[in-house]
């Protein structure tokens, strides 16, 4: 049996999910690996599951399979029932069901790829920054969470505009006017930011972009800030029924008088990619680059 134990994150839900999972399974058996399956995606393949918690204190690494949100959801998931991360998150690799990912890299149905990499030690680790969004109500912190993506803050279902002061450090930049505002990580460039407008950033760029949706100022614009910075968001007066989402997954309603303020969290995620896989082959994947000027 190989000395390396990993945990097995999966999409249980998803369709496909047990033929990928037995897949990956039959792979990582062939090179000895010893894999342990969280107990709701162990229940597909009729195998005896283990806690979240229990995954963390006996393997080495994890791997999300299904999508780039799976992954997100084991970054939250580990966050959030795991009290203490001293610090230091295990390095996580994404295997998509499907086609290649911003963060899932190795794409199905590469699982005999994927296996041989992670029996091999044939990968590369990118340390990617995490953020950590916190919102203080009446100078107490009712929200604290970490995120790889982005925050996003919006009015929710409703179309009208959003006012938000936005604060770098202690410095006022400007006033927003537009339906939702995202504060994203490098990572989180290529996501929700990428759609509103924002530039694309390599991932080890050390920065936060900020970048307004539909803005009703056209002088408003994405803003790069360094991530050392934390970043505030107040609300302008009479702002009700604003939502702050963090990477999709959570959803938090602010009252009048909340300030959400983003700063880098003190964990980093080791990001497991191919060793030969550059972020420019996946932009090139991803956006359908061809490099040709048609």
């Amino acid at each position: 049996m190989s000395s390396l134990s990993l945990g097995i994150y999966a999409h249980w839900r998803k369709s496909g999910a047990e033929a990928s999972l037995r897949a990956l399974l039959h792979e990582l058996s062939l090179h000895n690996v010893n894999a342990l399956v969280e107990e709701q995606a162990a229940k597909l393949v009729g195998q005896t599951g283990h806690s979240l918690e229990e995954l963390y204190d006996r393997v080495d690494l994890f791997v999300a399979l299904g999508g780039d949100g799976t992954l997100l959801r084991l970054v939250r998931d580990l966050r959030g029932k795991i009290r203490d991360l001293r610090g230091k998150m295990k390095p996580v690799m994404g295997i998509n069901f499907g086609s290649l990912g911003f963060l899932t890299c190795f794409g199905g149905p590469e699982y005999a790829v994927a296996a041989k990499a992670l029996a091999t030690g044939y990968y590369r680790v990118d340390e990617r920054t995490l953020l950590e969004v916190s919102i203080e109500r009446s100078g107490k912190t009712i929200l604290s969470q970490i995120g790889l993506n982005d925050v996003v803050v919006t009015r929710g279902e409703r179309s009208r505009l959003v006012r938000l002061d936005l604060f770098i450090d202690q410095t006022h930049l400007t006033q927003y006017n537009a339906d939702g505002l995202i504060i994203a990580t490098s990572t989180g460039s290529t996501a929700y930011s990428l759609s509103a407008g924002g530039p694309i950033v390599m991932p080890n760029s050390g920065v936060f972009v900020v970048t307004p949706i539909c803005p009703h100022v056209l002088t408003n614009r994405s803003v790069i800030v360094s991530n050392k910075s934390t970043i505030r968001l107040l609300p302008s007066p009479g702002e009700q029924q604003l939502c702050v989402n963090i990477d999709g997954q959570e959803s938090k309603q602010l009252h009048e008088g909340d300030i959400v303020a983003v700063r880098p969290a003190s964990a980093k995620l080791p990001l497991l990619l191919p060793k030969d896989l550059t972020f420019a082959d996946i932009l090139g994947a991803k956006l359908r680059w061809s490099g040709s000027a048609i």
